[in-house]
C-alpha cells in the first residue's frame, strides 16, 4: 500500500507542495513544529533515507538547503534546523524548521489544529522566495 506522502505525490490526496522536480518534493507540514516547517520528500518510496542512493539523499539536502534560505527570508527565525526522524510515515522525508529555540524540535509540540489558510499563506510565501531565488522548481 502506498504510503501518504505517495498519494500525496500522485495527486491522489492533496498537500501544500511548495517544490517539484523528478527526484523530489517539498511541501508544507500540516502539523508543524514550527511555522514554515516543510518536509522534503523523495519521490521514491524508500522507507529509511539510509536506503536511498546517495545521489538521492545529496539532492534531497540540496533541495532542503534552498527551502532553508527561503525559509529565513521569509520568517527570520534565529536558524533553520535539519531532521530525519522517519517514525511517523514509512517512507523518508527531511523536516526543515524555522528555529528560535530548541523546543522548535519537539514532536510533541507539533500543531496539530493549525489554521489551514496560514499553512497556505506560508506555502505561497515559500514557492515566492524560492521563485526569487532563481528556483524554477518552486511548484
Amino acid at each position: 500500500m502506498a504510503s501518504i506522502f505517495t498519494r500525496i505525490i500522485i495527486g491522489e490526496i492533496p498537500g501544500r507542495i511548495i517544490w517539484r522536480d523528478p527526484t523530489c518534493i517539498a511541501m508544507v507540514d500540516i502539523r508543524p513544529l514550527n511555522r514554515g516547517h516543510v518536509l522534503i520528500i523523495p519521490i521514491a518510496e524508500v522507507d529509511r533515507w539510509t536506503d536511498l542512493p546517495p545521489d538521492t539523499a545529496a539532492h534531497c539536502t540540496r533541495v532542503a538547503h534552498a527551502v532553508g534560505r527561503a525559509q529565513m527570508a521569509s520568517f527570520a527565525p534565529e536558524r533553520i534546523g535539519l531532521m530525519i526522524a522517519g517514525f511517523e510515515v514509512p517512507h523518508t522525508h527531511l523536516h526543515v524548521v524555522p528555529l528560535d529555540h530548541m523546543g522548535h524540535l519537539d514532536f510533541n509540540q507539533a500543531d496539530a489544529d493549525a489554521d489551514p489558510s496560514d499553512l497556505d499563506d506560508v506555502a505561497e510565501a515559500l514557492r515566492a522566495a524560492l521563485r526569487s531565488a532563481g528556483h524554477p522548481e518552486a511548484a
